[in-house]
């Protein structure tokens, strides 16, 4: 008799092996992660905490944090209560390659937290040799770019305002989706794919609230263009 711990449906704890499930992850996946360095607010402290890590020479961000608080401040009062940690992270050195997340909600121990990671400075993200399905770089051409073959390695590619747009209207604007639909309705790994239908729909309908912080130079607004951007 197979052991059952050897089933094909089952992840490698060892490798990260995935089975019998969609090989190519969306920009959100792994929207459950508890793991994270973050201490649970002070009571009274003022919401939220803004974190932005320098994202080494090999990446940028093209917003900044106070960009996308500004973002959750434009957006329904009470979608913003509760999100305690709006943190722009560095990506972590085992979080690379074409399936690494670009944006996380994380949630446990008393956090509530938004996290964007960066973009590469050559304005590529590599999305693997083989062209890739319509369904798979709808988020991005949605917003602009161009899906590119170089030397065998397809990527995508964005135009700097273009590229602002997508992390605030549908990165930042789905992880709050994912925040709201917690608080609504308590979401659990059994229902992962209502929970990711429930966040496109939000970032769908309330990115133009959000859009006015990418409209806005920053100059406007008091601050330094990132690398990568035009100001």
């Amino acid at each position: 008799m197979k052991n059952r711990s050897a089933t094909p449906w089952k992840k490698s704890r060892t490798f990260g092996d995935i089975y019998g499930g969609r090989m190519h992850r969306r920009l959100t996946d792994n929207i459950f992660a508890r793991a994270h360095s973050l201490q649970r607010p002070a009571p009274g402290q003022a919401l939220p905490l803004l974190i932005q890590d320098n994202p080494s020479r090999e990446f940028f961000f093209p917003v900044s944090v106070e960009e996308c608080a500004a973002a959750l401040r434009a957006l329904p009062v009470d979608h913003g209560k509760g999100v305690t940690h709006i943190w722009l992270r560095r990506r972590p050195v085992r979080m690379t390659g074409p399936n690494a997340p670009l944006a996380q909600f994380i949630y446990g121990s008393g956090v509530r937290v938004i996290v964007l990671y960066p973009w590469r400075v050559d304005g590529r993200l590599y999305v693997g040799r083989k062209k890739p399905k319509p369904q798979h770089v709808a988020p991005y051409v949605r917003y602009g770019a161009k899906v590119v073959s170089d030397q065998g390695r397809w990527h995508v590619d964005f135009s700097q305002a273009d590229l602002r747009r997508f992390y605030i209207e549908h990165l930042f604007c789905h992880e709050v989706g994912h925040h709201v639909d917690w608080y609504t309705r308590h979401w659990s790994g059994a229902n992962a794919r209502q929970t990711e239908e429930f966040a496109d729909q939000y970032a769908v309908q309330l990115a133009s609230d959000a859009s006015v912080v990418v409209s806005t130079p920053y100059s406007a607004q008091g601050l330094a263009a990132p690398p990568g951007t035009d100001g």
